[in-house]
């Protein structure tokens, strides 16, 4: 299994980001997808989850109305469209998938600053 995130980088309070993750190893169309973030000194912490049909989709209550997860199966990735960023959603945010044990990427890193 293997997930690579990109997307991440420097952003203004109130801009956006999207973020991709890309995935192999396994039946992509058939997990759900999940994305965590850490911010540092805390811990990590769920951000977004979205099933495997991409049908359903549920979201930290912080992040509700600002976040938006979807993925394209046909293409083996999972999107997060971040909008409305505030200095506290800075952090470094990694795809999840748990397939008998949790998979992880390597993260990337989102930093909300003027």
């Amino acid at each position: 299994v293997q997930l690579v995130e990109s997307g991440g980088g420097l952003v203004q309070p109130g801009g956006s980001l999207r973020l991709s993750c890309v995935a192999s190893g396994f039946t992509f169309s058939s997990y759900a997808m999940n994305w965590y973030r850490q911010a540092p000194g805390k811990e990590r912490e769920l951000v977004a989850t979205i099933n495997s049909a991409g049908s359903s989709t549920n979201y930290a209550d912080s992040m509700k109305g600002r976040f938006t997860v979807s993925r394209d199966n046909a293409k083996n990735t999972v999107y997060l469209q971040m909008n409305s960023l505030k200095p506290e959603d800075t952090a470094v945010y990694y795809c999840n998938v748990r397939r008998y044990v949790s998979y992880w990427g390597q993260g990337t890193q989102v930093t909300v600053s003027s």
